[in-house]
């Protein structure tokens, strides 16, 4: 089947039954869970590790570094083997690794060990956006993307949400050791429902021709401009993330004494925002599909201004944290637009490559954040730290213009 069949045949499913398309939305949902759940596998355990391994928070923090350049790195790649063989066995073997990294932290007993469960759990994270999106894509109905979209980004916020309190039950219960293994059971148990609903989750190899161009098999789809533009964007939103979830709680409590209590609790409450503006923005995305870039706009200005106003200071501790937590429901409402965005910047038979590449910017964002807000941290410049993270998303406001502007063009 030729490229421009393929994607004829995925954009003329209009007429999908609405069960069809939540099972496929819904077995979706659960990988993407899956995977972000595997984000946070060794931090909630750091200071357990530090004690019992005698590690130093560099070491730790070194761990993730490696999960996010391999994550990186991978998601790149993993898109031109998805749209090669298809996304589902792919999905299968990310799995796997999520098992092996499960195992791993089980059996680890040093710094060696957690390195195995920071390397496959990057390997078996860097495939997932261009898997999702290439069996959303393929198998969702066109009116319905929006909603699948939402789906998708709330999936992942309640993964990272369910990490720490999975990981320290079992801990209490009886060691952390013991919440790995259920860990690598979890896993198991997600891999046997995917398997059994494979039919579910099919998408087509793409066939291409030997030429280099934007739709053919190569890479010559990176001499597109938009590819570009798409990148910048993850990659300047995601700069502002890496605030809030490592240095919003430091920041709350020497600005303003809160508790650390509170402080922890308002980056549970940023992501449970977060969670319902991708609900609200899911209603938004399948209303205004063809303004999707201002969609996102007008969402990241709205957090940036919400970024500035804690920053200042003048709300005080409570005031700060809310508008912080309210941040994730403005940045939340863009997140299903944004991948509307995405979709309709992709050439047809590029869907795993398009989305591999710039979603790399995410993985990317994550992995110098730290190092760049670190230098103002290690200062005392606390509220700068909040302009600057206020500045990268301003900034990526004319990332998305500039994606909707060159799709109109092309």
């Amino acid at each position: 089947m030729s490229t421009s069949a393929v994607s004829a045949a995925a954009d003329a499913r209009v007429t999908v039954p609405l069960r069809e398309d939540a099972r496929v939305i819904g077995l979706v949902g659960l990988a993407h869970a899956s995977s972000h759940f595997a984000h946070l596998l060794l931090p909630p355990l750091f200071p357990v590790f530090a004690t019992e391994f005698g590690l130093s928070f560099s070491q730790l923090g070194l761990l993730m570094t490696v999960f996010f350049v391999i994550s990186g790195v991978g998601q790149a790649m993993s898109g031109f083997l998805v749209d090669r063989v298809g996304a589902r066995p792919v999905l299968f073997g990310s799995l796997l690794c999520f098992i092996v990294a499960s195992l791993s932290g089980y059996f680890a007993q040093g710094w060696g060990g957690l390195l195995l469960v920071a390397v496959f759990a990057g390997l078996g994270n860097a495939p997932f956006h261009p898997v999702d999106f290439s069996i959303l894509n393929h198998r969702v109905s066109g009116p319905r993307l929006g909603y699948a979209f939402s789906a998708h980004g709330l999936s992942g916020n309640l993964g990272w949400a369910l990490t720490p309190v999975f990981l320290l039950f079992f801990t209490e219960l009886s060691s952390w050791r013991t919440g790995y293994l259920a860990a690598a059971l979890l896993y198991a148990g997600v891999l046997a429902v995917l398997v059994l609903q494979r039919e579910h989750l099919h998408t087509e190899a793409v066939v291409h021709h030997a030429h280099g161009d934007a739709q053919g098999g190569g890479a010559g789809f990176l001499r597109l401009p938009v590819v570009w533009w798409c990148f910048a964007f993850f990659l300047l939103s995601t700069l502002t993330l890496a605030v809030v979830q490592n240095f919003a709680s430091p920041i709350m409590k020497a600005m303003h004494g809160v508790s650390f209590e509170a402080a922890t609790t308002m980056i549970t409450a940023y992501m449970l925002c977060g969670a319902l503006g991708m609900l609200v923005g899911g209603f938004v995305a399948a209303r205004m599909p063809a303004a999707s870039d201002h969609v996102v706009a007008w969402a990241m200005g709205v957090g940036a201004l919400l970024i500035v106003a804690a920053a200042s200071g003048w709300l005080g501790g409570f005031g700060s944290m809310a508008v912080l937590a309210g941040t994730g429901f403005a940045v939340g409402v863009g997140g299903p637009s944004r991948d509307l965005m995405i979709k309709k910047a992709t050439p047809k038979g590029a869907t795993g490559r398009i989305y591999g590449t710039v979603y790399s910017g995410l993985d990317i964002g994550f992995a110098i954040g730290p190092l760049i807000y670190g230098v103002f941290m290690d200062r005392g410049m606390y509220a700068t730290t909040l302009v600057l993270a206020a500045l990268f998303l301003a900034l990526s406001v004319a990332a998305a213009l500039g994606v909707g502007r060159r799709t109109r063009l092309a």
